[in-house]
């Protein structure tokens, strides 16, 4: 990739990379980095699973991760690039030490951006999940049957191909019917828009659920930026302010460094 090929963003937004799983989809979303240039990286929580490094003993940490984070520093020192790492529910142990700032590099709870003559509150969004926030084992619980389909993904996704047939995820299928299922009782999505107007903000950008989404609730917009396990998507805001979802399979990476 020619740097007359790179592409300019004001944001660029990446949440659930889960830097430390199996089955995270490091390499690419550091690919996707690597290509784009932009004045602000906002890293919106579970950026590096903490459950996960806790029970593998840091095996699914090696040369990709930390190339990551090498390609983040030359973001920051090549561009100026200011970086906002936020916490989620799998990296809590930033709760240690939220508020931080280091240079370019801040570490946050939560953030509000000004885009476009709006304000955006910025977060992770596990805070507004009352399974995540209120019954921390069930969502343990939830997190090693989450792998285990993944597991089953890869294998079954292996035979599909084997046979010419299309990927499809059981992971994703189930977790978005368990997220539905559970949508009343937890109200996740009107939560944040609610706390969005609470706070004065006409939009909210969260991660959490690993399902990017552009829509508008009651007046404000909501803005998802998917994951990088399974969707390997990013929110990005133009310069015009206008914000869109990228979607790695649709962007040509084949030459990315």
């Amino acid at each position: 990739m020619t740097m007359e090929d790179r592409k300019a963003y004001k944001t660029v937004v990446l949440s659930d990379i889960h830097l430390g799983s199996k089955f995270s989809k490091v390499v690419e979303a550091g690919n996707f980095l690597s290509s784009v240039d932009c004045e602000r990286l906002i890293l919106n929580g579970d950026t590096i699973d903490g459950w996960q490094l806790q029970k593998n003993d840091n095996t699914f940490w090696g040369a990709d991760q930390s190339r990551f984070f090498r390609i983040i520093m030359k973001m920051v020192e090549r561009h100026g690039t200011e970086v906002n790492f936020l916490r989620g529910n799998h990296d809590d142990f930033l709760d240690k030490i939220i508020p931080m700032a280091m240079g370019k590099l801040n570490i946050l709870k939560d953030m509000i951006l000004e885009s476009g003559g709006k304000k955006f509150f910025v977060t992770h969004g596990d805070v507004f999940d009352s399974i995540t926030s209120n019954m921390k084992w069930v969502a343990k619980l939830g997190d090693v049957m989450y792998n285990f389909l993944l597991m089953i993904n890869v294998m079954y996704n292996r035979i599909q191909s084997w046979r010419g047939k299309p990927y499809y995820s059981f992971s994703q299928a189930i977790k978005n019917k368990v997220k539905k299922a559970v949508s009343n009782a937890s109200d996740f999505d009107q939560m944040l828009t609610d706390m969005a107007r609470a706070k004065g903000c006409q939009g909210v950008i969260c991660g959490h659920i690993h399902r990017p989404e552009d829509r508008v609730i009651d007046g404000i917009r909501y803005l998802n930026s998917g994951d990088w396990v399974e969707t390997m998507s990013a929110l990005v805001e133009e310069y015009d302010g206008s914000w869109k979802i990228l979607y790695y399979k649709d962007l040509n990476m084949s030459e990315a460094i």
